[in-house]
């Protein structure tokens, strides 16, 4: 069995889908209709940055996405293969689940850059900048993590954000909490705790004003029942219905990534197989979550043709 995966914000980079685009019609074609659907040329700061701006969530979200899926598109349309027929599950990282969605046609691309640009300036305009912080804790597990920012809270938000396998737990909320979180982390056996360079605490209870934003944006997104279920990052299982899809991603907003779960779930229910679309994010969590499985990243066109081989 095998599932198709797609990463998370910080998988972004300057030059993201321009050697694709330029060796392949497909990537351009998905790249275009990205454009098109946002009224901006998002295509050309992927290519050529500043940075400074792709990094802005709201640029960052829909960019990952339409690489992603560019990648995919490539695959589908010039590799002959049809996802429906080769892949039993697919499943993302955060921002990632649309794009899973979009891969197993869900969403289309439009409505899947339209919501993640929402979603982008929803998070970031949710807290003041310099009021919320994230930070990894790195070499303890989930249920320490869950204890330490319990006791890190000291009633200001304090929660686990990401369940990332391997160790590494990303913990979310006000910046004190986070801050009391990595020091009390030191003490209970973490090799690392350090700040993350984003620009707002996502996946915790500050997130709420874009929980709601979300939640009126998806209810009249059109979206189909998916090719093949997706994993809620949310519940740790695989979901088909669009009515739940729609409630659990607006769950998702303020919720725990359970990434560590999927995976481990998706091993047991018999997947063998983890294919990473446009980054090389998720591959190591899944070989440090389901070792005995294969992870690959796909990324260029070389990779492509080395999948489509494989299929």
């Amino acid at each position: 069995m095998r599932a198709f995966l797609f990463p998370g914000q910080g998988s972004q980079a300057v030059g993201m889908g321009a050697a694709l685009a330029a060796a392949s019609t497909a990537a351009r074609e998905t790249l275009q209709e990205m454009d098109d659907a946002l009224e901006q040329r998002l295509s050309k700061l992927m290519a050529e940055g500043p940075e400074r701006d792709l990094t802005l969530t709201e640029n960052a979200q829909p960019a990952i996405m339409a690489n992603a899926i560019a990648t995919l598109r490539v695959l589908e349309r010039e590799g002959g293969v049809r996802l429906a027929d080769k892949v039993d599950y697919v499943a993302g990282h955060s921002l990632g689940e649309y794009s899973a969605l979009c891969a197993a046609e869900g969403f289309d691309l439009a409505t899947t850059a339209r919501l993640l640009k929402l979603r982008g300036r929803a998070m970031q305009a949710a807290v003041p900048v310099g009021v919320g912080a994230m930070a990894a804790l790195l070499g303890i597990d989930f249920e320490t993590a869950q204890a330490i920012v319990a006791e890190a809270a000291q009633g200001e938000v304090c929660e686990a954000a990401n369940d990332n396998g391997g160790g590494q737990v990303v913990v979310s909320g006000h910046v004190a909490a986070v801050e009391r979180a990595m020091e009390i982390a030191k003490t209970r056996g973490a090799k690392r705790a350090l700040l993350l360079p984003v620009s707002a605490p996502f996946h915790c209870a500050l997130m709420a004003p874009a929980a709601e934003a979300m939640e009126a944006a998806l209810a009249t997104a059109p979206l189909r029942a998916p090719l093949v279920p997706v994993y809620a990052n949310v519940t740790a299982a695989p979901v088909a219905d669009a009515d739940t899809i729609r409630r659990l991603l607006v769950e998702q907003v303020t919720g725990t990534v359970r990434w560590r779960e999927s995976v481990a779930a998706m091993f047991a229910a018999g997947v063998t197989e983890f294919v990473e679309f446009g980054g090389k994010v998720l591959t190591p969590m899944v070989k440090r979550i389901a070792p005995e499985a294969k992870a690959t990243s796909v990324v260029t066109m070389a990779d492509i043709e080395a999948l489509a081989g494989t299929l």
